[in-house]
């Protein structure tokens, strides 16, 4: 979608990144706290959020983390379901529908998901941002601080800062690590640390990153490594929901004036007559009827990226609505309509339409549906045992004394259950004898593998060619659970 840029009567333009300095040094944003409908209803998805975060990594099915990704031992479990290395091909497909999905879910709502759903942005929004205000006040007092030399108050709040900025890290490292090892296994490391020193060593290494992250670094995660931002100029067009100013409606911009003669009916006034009302005290200078904006920059104030949304669908911009609220409470306090800056379209704001079903979300909605369609198959298809049987390599058959052909077979067993499964193998379709070789374990443990080998034995007469089909049946507890099938090689037949 094409970015609109928004011209004010005084002809500037955005012609540069708020985030960096004339001189091409880094510009630290200091957002104002920002207040309003909206930013309530984030803090509480955002409490909810990270009690969900924080809660996964203690739950357990059949003694198993609900979530685990342990990307070490190639084992990921999911709401209780374990996943092998064999069933990688549905992790694919699970990636690419998520793909498909944010691709879908950005062409009509935008970028929603960066300011509510983000963990960058709940994290830096809704836990490090608020102690920051907690500690340093708000953005003029924070501004006054950095500016404030060496004392007892600075190095006092400085180090209050640090410590609880890196003892929050130091948590959050914590609990991801717990979605990769599970919570067990690093409640053990935590018990004993000597034993554990790389891992000790990794954690720090994490908490330091996401310290770094928090402290310093910020804003600039979605601006510069996020790549979901840059994405918007080739998924968004002019039907998206975005966070939008409506320039019909805001344009030109006016200011506001003293008033010098007004009936003053509020009971704010002072005995001098002045009163501190601001309905009463100023007016807009209405360039045309429908000019609301009163260039007050109030949305620019409170964005954490340092944006102004009246320039336009930006890079930066990660829908966090804190511009929404601002906006709302001047036009509230000014007698104006709510709704200059709100969740809206191009097209809606241009031409007053709603959002249309365009033929591009229909595509995108069809390759959804198949692919979600084509998941849930795997899903429901998927085994519990995997059973891979493969002749021995190099090998052909061999002819017994006894006038039987035999082969050699190597069985690969792969147990994604939580519990063992005691097993015996049948020959289905032929007469023949199974024969174990060495010591073999009719069991295969929970999560793990087994590998056996055995020869299959053949009466000559049972050997229809080159190659016989077979069928051999696995059963646990004489209940029959999986059918493999092989070739057996044998001599050829003349007639």
């Amino acid at each position: 979608m094409e970015e609109t840029i928004v011209q004010d009567k005084k002809g500037s333009y955005r012609d540069s990144v708020a985030t960096i300095s004339k001189e091409g040094k880094r510009n630290f944003i200091n957002p104002k706290k920002p207040k309003g409908r909206l930013y309530n209803l984030r803090t509480w998805f955002s409490v909810f959020y990270l009690i969900v975060f924080f809660t996964l990594p203690f739950i357990k099915v059949n003694g198993e983390p609900l979530l685990m990704f342990n990307i070490l031992e190639r084992k990921f479990i999911i709401f209780g379901m374990v996943f092998w290395p064999q069933d990688f091909f549905i992790f694919g497909i699970a990636m690419l529908t998520f793909v498909v999905f944010v691709i879908l879910f950005t062409v009509v709502f935008g970028r929603i998901f960066c300011g509510w759903a983000c963990p960058q942005t709940i994290f830096m929004e809704m836990v490090f941002r608020k102690i920051e205000y907690l500690i340093d006040g708000d953005a003029a007092k924070q501004k006054q601080l950095k500016n404030m030399p060496w004392n007892a108050e600075k190095i006092r709040k400085r180090a209050a800062k640090f410590i609880a900025f890196f003892a929050i890290s130091f948590i959050i490292a914590n609990f991801f690590l717990a979605y990769l090892i599970g919570m067990d296994t690093l409640l053990g490391y935590v018990q004993n640390p000597a034993t554990h020193v790389g891992t000790l060593i990794s954690l720090f290494i994490f908490t330091s990153v996401f310290f770094f992250v928090y402290w310093w670094f910020r804003e600039q995660a979605c601006i510069v490594v996020c790549p979901y931002g840059r994405l918007q100029g080739v998924l968004l067009d002019k039907n998206s929901i975005v966070v939008a100013y409506d320039r019909v409606r805001g344009e030109p911009r006016g200011k506001l004036k003293k008033k010098d003669d007004h009936d003053c009916k509020c009971t704010d006034c002072k005995e001098d007559g002045a009163c501190k009302s601001i309905t009463a005290k100023f007016e807009a200078i209405k360039l045309k009827p429908q000019s609301d904006c009163i260039d007050c920059f109030a949305c620019v104030r409170v964005c954490p990226t340092g944006i102004d949304i009246r320039n336009g669908t930006q890079l930066e911009c990660v829908n966090c609505t804190a511009c929404i609220d601002a906006c709302d409470a001047i036009m509230t306090s000014i007698d104006r309509p709510t709704g200059l800056v709100r969740y809206a379209s191009e097209n809606s704001i241009t031409n007053g339409v709603q959002l249309k079903f365009t033929t591009r979300i229909k595509a995108y909605t069809a390759v959804l549906a198949l692919l979600l369609s084509l998941l849930v198959f795997l899903l429901v298809s998927r085994t519990d045992l995997d059973a891979r049987l493969m002749r021995t390599a190099g090998m052909t058959y061999t002819s017994l004394p006894d006038g039987r052909i035999s082969n050699l077979y190597n069985l690969k067993l792969a147990n994604k259950t939580h519990k063992d499964i005691p097993f015996t193998l049948k020959l289905e379709n032929l007469n023949g004898e199974i024969e174990y070789v060495g010591s073999v374990s009719m069991i295969v443990k929970k999560e793990d593998y087994s590998h056996l080998q055995f020869f299959i034995k053949l009466n000559r007469n049972d050997i229809k060619g080159w190659k016989t089909e077979l069928k051999i049946g696995m059963y646990e507890n004489n209940v029959k659970i999986k059918t493999i099938t092989a070739n057996f090689i044998g001599p050829e037949i003349y007639n």
